[in-house]
């Protein structure tokens, strides 16, 4: 299924990647610009949270005051909560929620899919090409196979099983590649990881333009960009998903700081919006420790880049300035009703 997923993403976010990285030439800058791409496309959605929020606040000021009237009537509160709800076409539950969020998830797994194959996507690789090494990738596993079997009988026996440094490194490739084969999603990338299993499996050529490229293009400060945290490297590795914590959050927290004074008056929705607050950088940093390092940068880049969105969006999208306007297009609608109303009973 994931499979499928990263192919669709993949072929709709592969070549935008691939497109920026041919212009500067390094995967992880391309990454970055990526990053800043989606992010002014996802501008639009930010404007209209901004608006809504204001909504919000209008909403919840004429909710006060229908709780004041019913206070000591619940049931009658409850009925003219809903009645408000209906008229209005609000729903309270989507008080916390952010569309901003949701659609992260789309460009994180395209994303994905072009960090997972990067000989597809930067290197433009052809299908024949990349047939070839999925061959030599099978007649590796092939190789591999019998050390793998005798290490698992030593260690149901309780023994050990001595292998060559040759042997070794089939063992450590078949159990990287894990049990997805020649069909994982992974193929590409561990070719670029353990480019050195095909140095005899391959053109010289081939070989040599992968290499260029694994050795350059696919470091960004001196980090691997498939390196996987959690599947080992050096502790600078585990500094990206605690960058990728600490932005998250810090973003997460002023939104929901920022939404609260807006809106002090809103309840509904509040405790979702604080789940979410917490659930998300939580998320993103399961996401950066088990997926290649490329997508910690994106996930930095992208809470940093929406932090200033933020920020720039409330001096130039004022809450006051919303809530004003929100009160206009309000009584501009409420009086088109109106008139409707008027002409049908005419």
């Amino acid at each position: 299924m994931f499979d499928f997923i990263y192919t669709v993403l993949g072929a709709v976010f592969g070549p935008i990647l691939g497109a920026i990285y041919h212009v500067v030439n390094n995967y992880g800058v391309a990454i970055i610009l990526f990053t800043l791409f989606c992010r002014v496309l996802m501008l639009p959605s930010a404007v209209s949270q901004q608006k809504n929020q204001a909504k919000n606040q209008r909403i919840q000021y004429k909710m006060r005051k229908i709780t004041e009237k019913y206070k000591d009537d619940r049931q009658r509160l409850a009925q003219e909560q809903q009645e408000f709800y209906k008229r209005e076409g609000y729903n309270p539950m989507s008080a916390g929620c952010s569309g901003g969020m949701l659609l992260q998830f789309p460009i994180i797994f395209g994303l994905i899919a072009a960090i997972y194959r990067p000989l597809k996507y930067a290197l433009n690789l052809k299908d024949d090409t990349l047939s070839l090494l999925t061959v030599q990738t099978q007649k590796i596993l092939d190789a591999a196979k019998p050390f793998v079997e005798k290490l698992a009988e030593a260690k149901k026996a309780g023994t050990t099983f001595d292998l060559t440094a040759a042997q070794q490194k089939l063992v450590d490739f078949s159990t990287a590649l894990g049990a997805g084969g020649t069909k994982s999603t992974y193929l590409q990338l561990r070719i670029v990881e353990h480019l050195s299993m095909y140095k005899d499996k391959i053109p010289a050529d081939l070989f040599r333009q992968i290499s260029d490229f694994a050795s350059g293009p696919f470091r960004f400060l001196g980090l691997e960009l498939g390196k996987i945290p959690k599947e080992g490297g050096t502790w600078v590795y585990f500094l990206i998903p605690v960058l990728v914590g600490v932005t998250s959050m810090a973003t997460s927290l002023y939104t929901m700081i920022r939404q609260r004074k807006t809106n002090p008056e809103q309840k509904q929705g509040a405790a979702m919006m604080g789940v979410m607050s917490l659930g998300m950088p939580l998320m993103s940093v399961w996401f950066s420790l088990s997926f290649p390092v490329g997508i910690g940068i994106y996930w930095i880049v992208s809470s940093l880049a929406a932090l200033v969105q933020i920020v720039v969006l409330g001096f130039t999208h004022p809450p006051q300035k919303m809530l004003a306007k929100s009160m206009v297009d309000e009584t501009i609608e409420r009086r088109s009703r109106e008139n409707s109303r008027k002409r049908v009973n005419e």
